[in-house]
């Protein structure tokens, strides 16, 4: 409850009052039959309830659909629940034995029943803007797992899991518009069970009472509302399921592409290091033939002034040492 505000209209009495989402104005004037909503007293905002609660002491002679004793028959409620062409819902109270005190509050609940009666049918067209977005998506739901099934390759399960991260991201877009309208109208109806309940009903067995008109005509928009939002989390748990199934047959894929790159690349270094070996090995051959060349030029010339050396065959015998310290040398250069 928020803030309340008094005026005193001549013979009236305003009262204004801010609730959560509403602001209610409660106008209390003697009834002469012709009284009237003042023309020049308009609300900020859009009507939502309306109502014309008249307190007499018998009663009018009119019909109602819900005729009732309340307050252990010490009054009786007449009302149709139907607004007329102003858009007021008329009800009447017959004052049979109720002190001052029980009739305003009487009155505050009768008042209050049909304040969060309509609050709480306001989820009934969101209910059914929601089952349509939800009917959508379950339809497409059964197609996309049969697409699952057949699904093999990395890019099929990508798309398939694209898809149905729109559908998640549409049906949490939708529960997040209808959260907070399902949980008004589970609230506003337990308002109205126990308001029912505080006017202590005694139902006339030749009229419709309160409760047997709240089962038929309320109870089923707010159990449609509780169905929907059941609904939504079943349908948000299904695809949070096949949503993890796509994740880890898209992460397995993953893994099996890593693990044949990662064999690719092992045989592309073992195939490296052979190459490597063979350079290495054509590297020895051609540095100890180059030194070899060398030695047997230096040879040659010591021949040339000595004479007698048997130059070739030196130089055969020079070979294996000669292939032994570059190979050797080389080793040092290799890397570990």
């Amino acid at each position: 409850m928020g803030d309340r505000r008094h005026v005193t209209l001549g013979d009236g009495h305003l009262r204004w009052e801010r609730h959560s989402e509403f602001v209610s104005y409660t106008l209390r004037i003697p009834w002469d039959g012709q009284a009237k909503w003042p023309e020049d007293l308009t609300a900020p905002g859009p009507l939502l309830v309306a109502v014309d609660l008249r307190m007499m002491a018998q009663a009018a002679g009119q019909s109602a659909m819900v005729r009732t004793s309340i307050v252990d028959d010490r009054a009786i409620l007449e009302t149709n629940f139907a607004a007329d062409e102003n858009g007021f819902v008329a009800m009447t109270i017959i004052n049979c034995d109720m002190n001052q005190a029980m009739a305003g509050a009487t009155v505050q609940r009768v008042l209050e029943i049909e304040t969060y009666r309509c609050f709480a049918l306001l989820g009934l067209p969101v209910a059914e803007q929601s089952a349509r977005v939800m009917a959508a998506i379950e339809n497409a739901l059964p197609s996309l797992m049969e697409d699952m099934d057949a699904a093999s390759s990395l890019e099929d399960n990508k798309d398939l899991l694209e898809r149905l991260t729109c559908m998640s991201l549409e049906l949490e877009r939708n529960s997040a518009a209808t959260h907070f309208r399902f949980g008004a109208t589970k609230a506003y109806a337990e308002l109205v069970r126990l308001r029912i309940e505080a006017l202590a009903e005694r139902p006339d067995l030749d009229h419709q009472s309160l409760v047997a008109f709240f089962s038929r005509r309320f109870d089923p928009a707010v159990r449609t509302c509780a169905t929907c939002a059941e609904r939504e989390a079943n349908l948000a748990r299904k695809l949070t399921r096949a949503a993890q199934l796509l994740r880890t047959r898209v992460e397995i894929a993953l893994e099996s592409q890593n693990r044949d790159l990662l064999a690719t690349m092992n045989d592309r270094a073992r195939l490296q290091l052979r190459l490597q070996q063979t350079v290495e090995g054509l590297s020895v051959a051609a540095i100890a033939y180059y030194v070899a060349s060398l030695l047997h030029l230096f040879l040659s010339g010591i021949e040339f002034f000595k004479g007698a050396l048997a130059v070739d065959r030196m130089t055969a015998i020079a070979i294996i040492p000669i292939l032994l310290v570059v190979h050797r040398f080389t080793s040092r250069f290799r890397p570990s």
